[in-house]
């Protein structure tokens, strides 16, 4: 993507459809008259006289205790130093967005023009009742230490500069691992410090309290090495000023055991690395570009552990491992304070965290066989689903040992369960699903690129490296369409209809013809067909040309699925095609079926159905809890459609017992557990999620999931088709761009999973 296109999208995404990122969302009724006047006047003044009592029940009738003020008065954003309040507030907001993905934490976030520290402090004191935690953000050093400082003296809720904090604890979590890796001691240990900044004072800091000795810690500046007769340093930097005489950085590497990067890329050489202790330990974390590229580092020698601060390489030490969970922690027992203490409960957490067995889930996100405590794998990924009920325990536990907290948490099996349901939101999967695409993209057709939305859902999958886009349709008005929009990537055009593909058309067409001759289709008919879009990309999909294929946009479905079912072979032992549309809700993912291609299912179809669902859910990493919907429970009524659901779930308790299914059941007992417990407490779905929906008929699937999309906002990937043999996926008639990215970033993991399997069948062959 060029650096124009980068900046156009990254503005278009900040100002449309509305400006800005979060916004305040009611979570009580509003709807009544009665509604308003508990809201506001006269009932809100009950709260009111309650908190005027006890200060405490502010917590009890207001949002204070989940709610964090990011506050910044930008000194130092990012890698763009000195901009001021109002150009940091985009920074901030997607702090706030973080906080919320990641832990269900609601933020304010707040710019402040006052760059003179006595006035920074006092305008955060004056405004500090409203939030339960402070996070401070992107203040220049060395005003930052003496602001957080201040403020976690003079305030009694949690307050934590990120910048310094949360890259020392992910990264110390790292060196504890890397450590045991390399087998070495932290007190034995020489340690190298490229950058005096507030995260590198605050790692080095944070090493000590580890064990590491500061006479074994060496830092540089950009005036050089941090010696005994520097008069330019802060007080945090002072206490790793040394005596030794190093010359430069080259020099001080020499031998040394750990090198820590925290200042600009391309800093240190292959030399360097070379010239390090055995089985050295190199974080390089300059961003974008770190001090030495992953690729240098460990080409220059086997035994180095590397981390870096990017996403696209193994180890990454990124923030969002920490600051979302040690907050949620601190917010759930009301933390007076984030102290050393949880600071280093932190630290052990994810550290060791990384040392169990990692869930399925997160090793089919990042394309991985199995992901174990290693090398290539020394802190947690950001996307383990276990972070959020693994982390924030261990903040809780620590606030409590150490006097902090002022509600302590007793039963921490009902805590954990809380904070597993805190991380059901929908574009979780959304991310899941594109880091996975990421990891291994294929060549995706998008069967009518003349079209400017496919054209701008192919140039997103293309940017964001989701997938290598074929653009199939007229070629004159993909060009034109491709200069309007700035995308000037070079990826294949195709026009079937062009002369130029008239020996590919004749290929494609005797294929074609060989497949169904005997089912009335003419090999004239066949070269005819040939040059309609949807069956010239089914064709390139069939013979390798190409991995996966998009269409519908523009046409009914009806029409477009004909070719891929007359083209595409079933699955291996599939009698039965269906589709699903994954439903990202506030609950979480839920996949629902049959959405478009069973008109009424017979009860065995309803099995096939299920079975496939089942499969599909199991590559998303999920477990399936199905239930099988209508509009009785468990034989209230004797219909024909009653009866044919509750066949079906016999069929597969007979025939396929590890799959956990059961009805027929109506919607409201499926998705409500304690209503499911209290009426049916024999049901097999008792005690689990439901995630997978069955239903009996094409009507009442189709309407359902449409009725979700545009009633409640639910998103919606799909319909994804099940037990082709092809990664073929059909839209739904004017899907939107980010539907149309979605459903791209699926067809690429299917290819990618199809790939496995035949990769699987042809090792097992050879055997």
């Amino acid at each position: 993507m060029s650096n124009s296109r980068k900046r156009r999208e990254a503005l278009l995404y900040h100002a449309k459809p509305k400006p800005g990122k979060i916004a305040v969302v009611p979570t009580k009724k509003y709807a009544t008259q009665r509604d308003l006047a508990l809201a506001y006047s006269p009932g809100v003044a009950e709260p009111c006289l309650e908190i005027a009592k006890d200060k405490n029940n502010v917590y009890k009738y207001t949002a204070k205790g989940n709610l964090v003020a990011v506050i910044s008065n930008g000194t130092a954003v990012l890698g763009l130093g000195d901009i001021g309040p109002e150009a940091s507030k985009p920074v901030m907001e997607g702090k706030g967005l973080l906080f919320k993905i990641f832990a269900d934490i609601d933020v304010f976030d707040i710019e402040v023009d006052a760059t003179d520290v006595d006035r920074f402090v006092e305008t955060v004191k004056a405004i500090a009742p409203t939030f339960g935690g402070i996070n401070l953000e992107d203040i220049k050093a060395p005003e930052a230490f003496e602001i957080e400082r201040r403020l976690k003296e003079e305030l009694d809720i949690p307050v934590m500069h990120d910048d310094q904090h949360g890259t020392a604890i992910i990264s110390a979590a790292a060196l504890k691992n890397a450590l045991e890796i390399a087998e070495k001691n932290i007190e034995d240990v020489r340690i190298v410090v490229s950058g005096a900044g507030s995260a590198a004072v605050s790692c080095a800091t944070l090493y000590l309290a580890l064990g590491a000795r500061a006479e074994n810690i060496t830092m540089f500046d950009v005036n050089g090495l941090l010696d005994k007769n520097r008069t330019d340093l802060a007080p945090n930097q002072q206490k790793f000023t040394t005596d030794k005489n190093y010359k430069n950085l080259a020099e001080a590497m020499v031998a040394a055991d750990v090198f820590l990067g925290l200042s600009v890329g391309g800093l240190v050489t292959k030399e360097m690395v070379q010239s390090m202790a055995k089985n050295p330990i190199v974080f390089a974390m300059a961003n974008p570009v770190p001090e030495i590229s992953y690729e240098e580092a460990v080409a220059s020698r086997e035994d180095i552990i590397m981390a870096t601060g990017r996403s696209d390489h193994p180890n990454q030490v990124n923030n969002v491992l920490g600051f979302p969970f040690i907050f949620r922690g601190a917010l759930d027992v009301r933390a007076t304070a984030i102290n050393e203490e949880m600071k280093m409960a932190a630290v052990h957490a994810i550290a060791d965290l990384a040392k169990k067995t990692v869930p399925e889930q997160v090793n089919i996100v990042y394309d991985e066989v199995s992901l174990s405590f290693g090398k290539d794998y020394i802190i947690p990924k950001p996307f383990d689903p276990r972070l959020i009920y693994e982390i924030p325990p261990a903040i809780a536990k620590a606030a409590m040992d150490s006097g902090v907290a002022q509600e302590p948490i007793t039963d921490w099996d009902k805590y954990r369960e809380e904070l597993m349901d805190r991380s059901g939101t929908g574009s979780k999967e959304i991310r899941l699903i594109h880091n996975r695409a990421k990891k291994n993209p294929k060549r995706v057709i998008f069967a009518e690129a003349d079209h400017l939305d496919v054209l701008k859902a192919a140039q997103r999958v293309h940017d964001e490296r989701l997938g290598k886009p074929i653009l199939l349709g007229n070629k004159e008005i993909i060009l034109e369409l491709k200069e309007e929009l700035g995308f000037d990537a070079d990826v294949p055009i195709i026009d079937p209809k062009t002369p130029e593909e008239k020996e590919r058309r004749r290929r494609f067409a005797e294929i074609f013809w060989a497949s169904r001759q005997r089912k009335g289709v003419t090999f004239f008919e066949a070269k005819k067909w040939m040059r309609e879009r949807n069956y010239f990309a089914a064709m390139m999909v069939n013979c390798g040309e190409a991995d996966a294929l998009i269409t519908g946009y523009s046409r009914p479905y009806p029409a477009v699925v004909k070719p891929m079912l007359e083209l595409i072979e079933k699955d291996h032992g599939v009698t039965r095609v269906a589709a699903t549309n994954l439903m990202l809700t506030k609950q979480g993912p839920m996949f629902l079926s049959d959405t478009t291609i069973n008109i009424n299912p017979t009860a065995k179809d309803l099995a096939k159905i299920t079975q496939l669902t089942s499969v599909l859910a199991k590559m998303f990493g999920m477990k399936p809890n199905i239930a099988m919907l209508g509009f009785s429970n468990f034989g209230s009524s004797k219909t024909e459609t009653s009866q044919k659901i509750r066949e079906a779930v016999s069929y597969i308790h007979r025939n396929h017992p590890n799959v956990v299914v059961d009805g027929e059941l109506q919607a409201d007992f499926a998705l409500n557990p304690s209503l499911l417990a209290k009426e049916f407490p024999f049901s097999k779905l008792n005690g689990k999620k439901v995630n997978v929906l069955i239903f009996p008929n094409l009507e009442s699937a189709n309407i359902t999931y449409k009725l979700m999309k545009q009633v409640d906002g639910v998103e919606s990937i799909g319909p994804i088709l099940l037990g082709m043999s092809k990664p073929v996926h059909i839209l739904q008639l004017g899907a939107s761009v980010d539907e149309m990215v979605n459903m791209a970033a699926v067809a690429v993991v299917d290819a990618q999973n199809k790939e496995k399997k035949r990769r699987a069948k042809q090792k097992n062959q050879a055997k």
